[in-house]
């Protein structure tokens, strides 16, 4: 069976007001829940020991990013062996902010990918087109090679703490959002690009991004192959993101 899984991405977002107003009532509101969701807050990573005091085990923390280098002289850059350190628990890697304003390559992502899963933390990996590509009919042709490429470094043993984003970015942000049943057919065609690349597709969570809300998250999820949500925006509202993590249904995915 599949993990149910909600994230909330905080992305340049935080202050220490706001870990102190929003974890507190997501983690009690998680507790009350019995739909079997897990749910993640990714906070900058600034902020990701605050938010792991106060979410006391009951949310799992992460990262939005690591290095593709283990250590050394790279000043700025975070390891996946520090996040892990600190107790993070998944690392966010390859969203399309990353490819889009940092330049990073499947390649690199790729490396990244496997620095993470070298240091025990769960992969969140990020995948999806931009409008041109979908409307020049390349979109699961982008998706499904950003799947392969990303994941290519996954040795057997490590596909159960991989976990796959997909976010049309022409979705993020914008208010749009694919249908229910385009996502549908987005999330099957990863699910087939995962079974190609020799993983265990059919028990690996896919979750989908880009403008997810309280009014649309219950048809999303409601899809065979959706398994979960990464929410930008809305993870920033404690009622509205609990309202996200109680529109999973209950049940078992997969």
């Amino acid at each position: 069976m599949r993990r149910k899984i909600v994230a909330g991405n905080w992305k340049m977002n935080g202050s220490t007001e706001l870990v102190e107003q929003l974890v507190d009532p997501v983690r009690d509101g998680v507790g009350a829940l019995d739909n079997g969701v897990e749910v993640v807050i990714i906070p900058p990573a600034l902020y990701a020991r605050d938010v792991l005091v106060r979410a006391r085990g009951r949310l799992s923390v992460g990262v939005q990013n690591v290095s593709q280098w283990r250590s050394g002289a790279y000043t700025g850059e975070v390891s996946a062996a520090m996040a892990a350190d600190l107790g993070c628990r998944v690392a966010l890697v390859g969203h399309s902010e990353r490819r889009q304003y940092f330049g990073e390559t499947d390649a690199v992502i790729a490396e990244k990918v496997a620095q993470a899963l070298s240091a025990e933390l769960e992969v969140m990996l990020c995948v999806g087109e931009t409008l041109n590509e979908r409307e020049a009919g390349d979109a699961e042709a982008v998706v499904t090679g950003q799947v392969r490429q990303g994941l290519a470094r996954v040795a057997a043993a490590q596909w159960s703490r991989v976990v796959v984003a997909y976010e049309p970015v022409w979705a993020i942000g914008t208010g749009q959002t694919a249908t229910a049943e385009d996502a549908q057919c987005m999330h099957r065609a990863i699910r087939q690009a995962l079974t190609e690349a020799g993983a265990p597709a059919e028990t690996i969570s896919v979750l989908y991004g880009g403008s997810v809300k309280a009014d649309n998250a219950a048809a999303l999820f409601a899809q065979p192959d959706i398994d979960g949500g990464l929410i930008g925006g809305a993870s920033l509202v404690a009622e509205d993101f609990l309202s996200i993590c109680r529109a999973m249904p209950a049940g078992a995915k997969g």
